[in-house]
């Protein structure tokens, strides 16, 4: 039952049943006699079986860090095994009694003449019990073997207790001899009594007498004829009046009626927390948990007395105290059980549902109380002892489902006893108790170190002394120090309430007092000590230099005991100010002298005796005082001290915890606030009580309450960045915090450092250079260094940078939390209901997001309204939220057009409070949905990690998407595409039309539904399945363009196939898999390595995908020429039939879906390279994935190979191709509006027009055009394709030179890159924002600063790399803002760079565009070559200019935007060549964009779309910069 692997308890059972199933018979069919104790006497057998091994079995997973994890192997392993006992037992008609650590009690309750016969039943049954269950080995190496003991005869039961609860015990001789017995046996051995042998039928048994020790060894039973043992068995049932009557329950009580009367007797003898949730109807198996207890075990021995109910009341006394005293400390009296020399009670603390705060000190105190009143109020006590754990146990059900208990196991129980013989006599605990009680050293002594049973590395041992005034003062400095290195993060208001009080301290001279309240680990204390550090810092902006030059600050920390102590925090306080509080006693006599010297009476010393521990003389005037006159006395000294010292000094008090402060104390800062100009600075913990006087003081118009807030995530970044000595982590990481932390600082420096002392993550370079890979296996690191850093890099040199990656076989939703944390999180679980536990434990099951239909599956028995009222006090409480989902637009302000004409001339100046030129919309407000995740930081970890692990409810959710029917194929042109756009843009309301019938939810699905699923199978072990939901959960991140995320979930998915082999014919993964699968994984890792900048391995599993889809890529030219001929020739005469989406073609339609991403990716990657091969390997790949898509019979599939023909061919710079395939994409577009796939298409049309409209450039067009597809593709959620659509917009726009329109789109960019940890992008927004710095009349997005430090970290990036065109620009740029500033050694470095760069580029639209700027450097570095500013750099001649000039006007034949320009360019070369050449670098590059005559449009490219040309005026004012603006955005 531990584990849920046994037979479960039938969810019909009536509640008797249930609670019957928990108690013997003795119990359940008694009938009550009268007040407690209650004494009966009867006749009977006694059957104890010990398992011996099992406290070894816990010292061995004692050495284990992974105490959950074991403490559910151990109860795994022990319930299993008990359980079969208990069946047994059961079968021949015993009582289980008690089940008490690793002992079972049976009874047999008869006639005192039937006692033979029953002791030879019980003999047998014990017989049988050691054949079958004698020995039980276990792979852990440990064997569990049974040590059985027989006793008969007179059985005393007594019960104890109160109205509330109630505890049964059976006393007596004859139950000591049953222990006797099994102290007496060994392993696999049965001993008897010698009573039990006296009263048995000796002739039926081969035994051995054990003549010292007054006991029998039962060997074996002498069965033969005439006697029959079925005959004897049927002759005893007649002897159990209780014996079970059906063959399918094992015990008649669990069929009695409902009787209330019996259900009230029956629910005396079970725990308060257990009947909670036995009422609320939770299945047995639901109950059991693991979590961190404090155990207590009281050992009475008692005096020999031969009155058997004078033991009961004094037992009975004993009880009732216990109770009394363990319940008023939060704990709960267990068991009571009797041994040889008297009886023990076992008390829990922190059972579930009665976690309460510092549960350590509340079990030493109660103890100690116990301990006291045992020795005080008990006559016959002999010895009282007492002992004290704390540890993960198991909280649950063990036993069989007829029989079972609730009990606690593990290693810290099992320790209890041994400590109470290490140490009799004494009230001891463990070291964890020591530490976790948080109370003063001085009420503690440690004990020598024994050797204990079983026990192989005892820890240390204190004796717990009770509460003590010591002679001591309060701790001096605070609990945390300020840390140099670190700054306070997120605290700016917090410091300004502070500073506030200084200033108005000084200016009115009234007292000030600032008190901050925040939750554990919210920073208080690190507040304190900044402020601490702050008032003492000389010349601080509070106070003048020229008023104050010092400050004295008295810090003072307070805990949880100091509340009991009157006047302690003043007594502190002011031993702090006299400066006695480190002094030796010896010297603090005359040391508190020299400090009341000329400021209190010397006759008035002697008050301070008591409250310093000194002895001055009792003056005369002092002797006449009574106590209460001496106490103000003391208070008016205090404060004409106080007031002196602060007329030469300011002071400050720092009060940590003043929670804790005393009454009295509170009284006189109060008085002292109004009368003495001083600060009192002090933190409170919101969820404790304050007495009338703290009340009062926080009334106070000269005080103010500050609450402090969590940390915003950049902060909490931040600080683990800190934490772990990086500068950045993993996004994984991230998410494991966030969801953990919640921006609580304690948290996050706990996790932390539990995850460096555990020795999971991983620590890079990041100086290292970045090296392309050729192994998957490989890629951490570089996948770390791909993603953008969380804090800026130190600016030292000197100083190593790093990141830090989770090791591959780590799950992280896995790591078990810090015991400090879940101690923290448990509490709070357990200040819920039952039901609103048991909501929480399943959902935690499902995962940090849920669904409440999937949460209901989990529920048993709870119907739909029943959730929903649970769900809605959970959501009040804010325990739980809802999902904040929108599926309409983004949160934040986006980039809308409002409209956009074309106009023909500049228009005149338009009123100011005219539409702005941009439009900002707002985020919708978001409706509840059906979708929670928890809104407590821990809550979840801590609920998932209570559960057994055990079999749970295996989730499958697949969604089904609608087939869509797809309108038929018509030609259209590019103007009546256009058209159709325009009036489809016009006419729907986007937001609920376009996507109603197929809104994207990959980002919910992805949250809510693959992640718990993958959560869930990795935590069972169900990794065929779990694969499958990486590889879903993998293609869900591309396609939201998570390419991190991406690598993260495939890098799980690898380590659950295993290591790959050297040799193909090895290959074996551990996981079974089907072809398809492993394809789309190769897939997918192809597209991770491409996005990663590894261009070798993303080829090489691309290939391999095709390979596993039937579909091979050649590796020769010759091969290529080959595979050409063939799709050119035989695929298209062959006659394609176009599959449809019925069941039996799925499969077919999936692995061409797979093809057609796979051919696409191997075009993309070949185009990254401008050789000849590349080309004809890239042309190849799209000619392939042509072929495919129309063997697909997608419209949309067949316009988006278009486009990537139409993309290639102008990167090549085939004008002829390019423009002819764009023209073959609009013709097949059917512009089909009721699906994602064709909307998705359209708007990679449209971007496809924008960026040829672009490089032709008609730069109004290519406005419009891009806004369009921005408006289509915002709802589409596709941040790659925006991202794209985003910088065509910004280059249209840059040469039309609308630089406020370049900066709004530089800011909708920017939104959307930060979101992400898209490097490429990054650079692609960089090199934009230098071209605003180089071009843009004073507009400026970023400064020079960052963009050069962004290049300077990431130049090495695989990613950047891999990209020659987009670098070839940022480096040309960079060399032309360092020449505007005359460092020419930079330029040299980055022209070099560059031009290393300028042969690698391609066609395209970036390659053109850093050309262009490379044209410009290099034009430059003629006219300064005379001056000799040049050092490093080969001299350039005019020959070596016009000769790349030569090179781009034929190799950008598809960007004639640039050609006019660089005409002008060339032109210069060739006057310099000519020495004509004398005008200055300033004006000579900067005339042709002011005069804009490189963008005199090419009639001849649109002569068929009618589209009105702007007329370009050399010298536009700001003003009118707007003006043209409001023609295109709203």
């Amino acid at each position: 039952m531990a584990t849920g692997d046994r037979l479960v308890a039938p969810p019909l059972w009536p509640l008797e049943a249930r609670l019957a199933a928990l108690l013997p018979d003795l119990l359940v069919f008694r009938k009550p006699r009268g007040s407690e104790p209650e004494l009966a006497t009867a006749q009977g057998v006694l059957l104890g079986v010990h398992v011996t091994g099992f406290t070894a079995l816990m010292d061995r997973f004692s050495l284990s860090c992974k105490s959950e994890h074991d403490m559910d192997k151990l109860a795994h392993i022990f319930s299993y095994y008990i359980s079969d006992i208990v069946e047994h037992v059961l079968c021949f008609g015993g009582d289980i009694l008690n089940i008490t650590g690793n002992v079972l009690l049976a009874l047999w309750t008869v006639e005192q003449n039937q006692l033979s016969d029953i002791i030879t039943l019980v003999a047998k049954c014990s017989l049988e019990i050691q054949e079958k269950f004698g020995i039980y080995h276990t792979r852990e190496g440990q064997d569990l073997q049974l040590k059985i003991g027989l006793s008969a005869g007179r059985i005393s039961q007594v019960i104890v207790g109160d109205e509330q609860r109630q505890y049964l015990l059976v006393i007596g001789r004859d139950v000591d001899g049953v222990q006797l017995a099994q102290r007496l046996a060994q392993a696999n051995e049965i001993v008897l009594s010698w009573n039990c042998w006296k009263l048995c039928e000796q002739y039926m048994f081969e035994v051995e007498i054990m003549r010292e020790d007054e006991a029998v060894k039962l060997r074996d039973m002498r069965i033969s004829d005439p006697f029959d043992f079925d005959e004897h068995f049927d002759k005893c049932l007649d002897y159990l009046p209780h014996y079970r009557t059906s063959a399918d329950i094992l015990r008649t009580a669990l069929e009695l009626d409902p009787d209330s009367a019996l259900e009230q007797t029956l629910r005396k003898h079970i725990m308060k927390s257990l009947l909670k949730k036995i009422d609320e109807g939770q299945p047995m198996e639901y109950i059991s948990e693991f979590r961190t207890v404090t155990t207590v075990l009281v050992s009475l021995e008692l005096h020999k007395t031969e009155w058997m109910l004078h033991l009961c009341h004094l037992i009975q006394e004993a009880a009732l105290y216990i109770s009394t005293v363990i319940e008023k400390g939060g704990g709960q009296l267990s068991r009571i059980f009797m041994f040889d020399k008297g009886c023990m009670f076992l008390c829990v603390f922190g059972l579930p549902g009665d976690k309460k705060p510092d549960e350590c000190a509340h079990a030493l105190e109660s103890s100690f109380s116990i301990f006291s009143f045992c020795w005080e109020n008990l006559a016959e006590t002999k010895l009282v002892s007492i002992s004290i754990t704390n540890g993960p146990v198991f909280c649950g059900m063990v036993g069989a489902i007829a029989r079972h208990e609730y009990t606690v196991i593990g290693p810290k129980v099992s320790l209890l006893a041994r400590m109470i013989t290490a140490y009799p006599g004494l009230v001891s605990c463990d070291e964890v108790t020591y530490l976790r009680s948080m109370l003063p050293a001085y009420n503690f002594k440690k004990l020598p170190e024994k050797m204990m049973k079983n026990i192989s590395n005892p820890e240390k041992m204190y004796e717990y002394l009770g509460h003590r005034r010591c002679i001591m003062f309060g701790k001096r400095h605070l609990a945390r120090e300020r840390n140099q290195n670190h700054p306070l993060l997120d605290r700016e208001k917090e410091l300004e309430a502070f500073q506030m009080a200084q200033q108005r301290c000084l200016h009115l001279k009234k007292g000030q007092a600032v008190l901050y309240e925040g939750g554990k680990g919210y920073g208080k204390s690190q507040l304190l000590a900044e402020i601490n550090f702050l008032a003492q810092k000389e010349g601080h902006r509070g106070l003048p230099v020229t008023t104050v030059t010092f400050i004295r600050v008295l810090p003072l920390k307070l805990k949880e005991a100091d509340s009991k102590q009157c006047f302690y925090a003043i007594q502190t306080l002011m031993a702090i100010f006299f400066e006695i509080d480190t002094c030796p006693a010896c010297y603090r006599q005359e040391c508190l002298f020299k400090q009341l010297h000329g400021m209190v009476e010397e006759p008035l010393h002697c008050l301070f005796n008591d409250l310093f521990f000194v002895k001055f003389p009792l003056s005369f005037r002092v002797s006449h005082m009574d106590d209460l006159a001496r106490q103000k006395k003391v208070k008016a000294c205090f404060f004409q001290v106080l007031q002196k010292a602060v007329r030469e000094t300011p002071l400050i008090f720092l009060i940590d915890e003043a929670q804790y402060m005393d009454a009295a104390s509170w009284e006189f800062l109060g008085t002292l606030l109004s009368s003495v100009p001083i600060i009192m600075v002090m933190t409170l913990t919101p969820t404790f009580t304050l007495c009338g006087w703290a009340q009062h003081f926080l009334q106070s118009p000269q005080a103010i309450l500050v609450p402090i807030s969590k940390l915003a995530e950049t902060s909490l970044l931040r600080m683990a960045c800190w934490e772990l000595g990086v500068v950045s982590i993993p996004q994984e990481l991230q998410i494991y915090l966030f969801r953990r932390c919640f921006g609580n600082p304690l948290y996050c420096e706990v996790l932390c450092q539990d995850l460096l002392s555990k020795n999971i993550l991983l620590f890079h370079d990041l100086q290292k250079e970045e090296e392309e890979t050729s192994k998957w296996e490989t890629l951490s690191a570089n996948a770390m260094k791909s993603t953008m850093y969380s804090i800026s890099p130190a600016s030292s040199e000197d100083q190593d940078l790093y990141v830090c990656t989770v090791k591959d076989d780590v799950n992280l939703d896995t790591v078990l939390l810090p015991p400090l944390l879940k101690e923290i999180a448990v509490n709070q679980l357990d200040q819920l209901n039952p039901e609103e536990q048991l909501l929480v434990k399943c959902a935690a099951v499902i995962g940090h997001s849920f669904h409440i239909d999937l949460l209901q599956h989990l529920l048993p028995g709870w119907s739909e309204s029943k959730l929903l009222q649970v769900l809605r006090a959970l959501v009040d409480i804010h325990v739980l939220c809802w999902c904040s989902k929108s599926q309409e637009l983004p949160a934040e302000p986006i980039l809308v057009p409002s409209s956009i004409e074309i106009i023909e001339q500049t228009k005149e100046k338009r009123k100011p409070d005219t539409a702005s030129p941009l439009r900002l919309r707002e985020g919708l407000s978001l409706l509840q949905t059906e979708d929670l995740e928890f809104g407590v930081p821990l809550l979840r970890e801590a609920a998932w990690e209570l559960w057994p692990k055990a079999q749970q409810i295996v989730f499958s959710s697949r969604q089904n998407h609608p087939e869509v029917r797809r309108p038929s194929q018509m030609n259209t042109t590019e103007e009546e595409f256009l058209d159709q756009v325009n009036r489809r843009l016009a006419q729907t309301n986007l937001e609920k039309d376009m996507l109603t019938t197929k809104p994207c939810h990959c980002d919910e699905i992805l949250k809510l539904v693959l992640s718990p699923l993958t959560q869930h199978c990795l935590v069972i072990g169900e990794t065929t399945c779990a694969f499958y939901y990486l590889l879903e959960a993998a293609a869900a991140s591309l396609d939201l363009s998570d390419n991190y995320m991406a690598f993260f979930y495939l890098r799980k998915a690898s380590s659950l196939l295993g290591q790959p082999s050297a040799f193909s014919y090895l290959k074996k993964h551990k996981v079974k898999i089907c072809q398809f699968e492993e394809a789309t994984f190769c897939r997918l890792r192809s597209e991770v390595c491409f996005n990663m900048g590894q261009i070798t391995l993303a080829k090489k599993l691309a290939r391999q995908a095709l390979r596993l889809l039937k579909r091979s890529f050649p590796w020769t030219w010759f091969g290529v020429i080959f595979q050409t001929f063939l799709e050119k020739y035989w695929r298209s005469c062959s006659q394609i039939q176009p599959l449809n989406n019925t069941s039996e073609n799925k499969k077919k339609l999936a692995v061409l879906q797979q093809r057609v991403h796979c051919l696409s990716l191997l075009w993309q990657l070949y185009n990254l390279e401008a050789t000849p091969s590349s080309r004809r390997f890239a042309c190849l790949a799209t000619l392939m994935q042509k072929n495919s898509a129309k063997e697909f019979a997608s419209e949309a599939q067949v316009v988006s190979t278009y486009v990537a023909l139409s993309q290639l061919s102008q990167n090549m710079g085939d004008r002829e191709k390019w423009l002819h395939c764009e023209q073959m994409a609009v013709q097949k577009s059917t512009l089909c509006w009721f699906s994602r796939e064709g909307l998705l298409a359209t708007a990679q049309l449209m971007q496809a027009l924008a960026y040829t409209k672009l490089c032709l450039g008609h730069l109004d067009f290519s406005i419009k055009l891009g806004f369009q597809a921005h408006e289509i593709c915002r709802h589409l959620k596709k941040p790659a394709l925006e991202n794209l659509i985003l910088s065509v917009l910004f280059r249209s726009a840059f040469l039309k030179k609308k630089f406020d329109l370049c900066v709004h789109v530089l800011e909708s960019q920017w939104a959307l890159i930060s979101q992400g940890h898209d490097v490429l992008g990054l650079a692609c927004f960089y090199s934009a924002c230098l071209d605003l710095l180089l071009y843009g009349e004073g507009w400026l997005y970023r400064p020079f600063g960052e963009c050069l430090h962004f290049i300077q970290h990431y130049e090495h990036s695989c990613i950047l790399t891999s990209d020659f065109n987009v670098m070839l620009g940022v480096h040309a740029s960079l060399a032309m803002w360092f020449a505007q500033d005359s460092q020419w050694n930079l330029f040299e470095h980055h022209f070099s760079r560059a031009r290393q760069l300028v042969k690698r580029t391609n066609a395209s639209l970036f390659g053109s565009h850093g050309f262009v700027r490379f044209l410009e450097c290099h034009v430059l570095m003629l006219q300064k070559i005379p001056e000799g500013v040049f050092k490093h750099t080969p001299s350039e001649t005019h020959r070596q200019a016009l000769k790349y000039i030569k090179e781009f006007f034929s190799r950008c034949v598809t960007c004639p935007v640039y050609h006019q320009w660089v005409s002008e360019l060339k032109a210069s070369v060739m006057r310099y060549g000519r020495k004509e050449s004398t005008r200055p670098f300033d004006t000579c590059f900067t005339r042709i964009w002011i005069e804009g005559k490189f963008l005199e449009e090419n009639n001849s490219f649109e002569g068929n779309l009618g589209i009105q040309r702007f007329v370009r005026v050399a010298d536009v004012k700001e003003n009118k910069d707007e003006e043209e603006i409001q023609e295109y955005i709203c």
